[in-house]
């Protein structure tokens, strides 16, 4: 058969195939496949147009890197990178029984610690498959044209929320904590109006107040972007944009890893295009 019409259907042939392949190809060609071998998360997320501006090269040439390769054009190849963050995702659930099947030769403290560690693997691998670029992009664009920031997040979210208007007041950022301290978080929400925006944070079971405060500033006509694990959540149903987030759990204690890493992404990145925009 010709090899064209039969390319790798997992990462690790692939990977081989372009390794193998590379020192024959034309030099634009090789330049991807030198980049695709060194950023695989980037290619597997990335867009043609981003990833081509990384590689230095025409989108177009992507799509002959792919063929190239005997791929349909360049969602199919892309399709075998995300895969490979699958797999890793899949592996948790094997690697966590081996932990606890070896848990009597191995400290309990040793247990807790890699089981916590796999979790937080699981829930950042999860996060990287699913986040869809333009929703990331539009979150940041919302957030950083507001005149007032405002954060919500109360009971498990409450370290997400804390941190962000921490970081966010380094940056220069301005930005209000709703901590709901003395019962004044609703009194702080009256102040938003259409010029600024809030951000909500909360996942099952979902924090009454929190959504109560969203709900009064969507009313309001503020603008509402929200983090929550799932379509079902009273935060998604209200929100404008809103990104989803599942962390994984060990022992019952769900990580807060991929969480915190969005609630940093979107701190620097807001920081990063109000100094662009001024």
């Amino acid at each position: 058969m010709n090899e064209a019409l039969s390319p790798p259907r997992d990462f690790a042939a692939l990977k081989a195939l372009i390794a193998e392949r590379a020192p024959a190809l034309p030099k634009r060609l090789t330049q991807i496949a030198s980049f695709a071998l060194e950023n695989p998360d980037e290619i597997a997320f990335g867009t043609v147009s981003s990833i081509a501006g990384q590689a230095e090269v025409q989108p177009s040439t992507l799509v002959r890197f792919a063929q190239a390769l005997g791929y349909r054009g360049f969602s199919d190849m892309q399709g075998i990178f995300r895969s490979r963050l699958r797999d890793r995702i899949l592996n948790y659930d094997e690697r966590l029984q081996q932990l606890r099947a070896h848990a009597q030769a191995a400290s309990k403290p040793n247990v807790i610690f890699h089981g916590f560690c796999e979790a937080s693997a699981k829930s950042i691998a999860a996060l990287r498959e699913k986040l869809d670029p333009h929703d990331l992009d539009r979150a940041v664009e919302q957030l950083a044209g507001a005149e007032m920031l405002y954060l919500i997040g109360l009971r498990r979210s409450f370290p997400i929320a804390s941190y962000m208007a921490y970081a966010l007041g380094k940056l220069g950022v301005r930005a209000m904590l709703a901590d709901a301290v003395g019962g004044l978080a609703a009194e702080q929400i009256t102040f938003a109006g259409p010029k600024d925006a809030v951000l909500a944070i909360s996942f099952t079971p979902y924090a009454a107040e929190t959504v109560s405060l969203a709900r009064a500033a969507a009313e309001k006509g503020v603008p509402l972007v929200a983090i929550t694990d799932s379509p079902f959540s009273p935060l998604a149903q209200i929100a404008g944009l809103w990104i989803e987030i599942s962390e994984a759990n060990f022992e019952g204690f769900r990580s807060m890893a991929a969480t915190l890493t969005l609630a940093m992404t979107l701190t620097v990145a807001i920081a990063e295009r109000r100094g662009r925009g001024a």
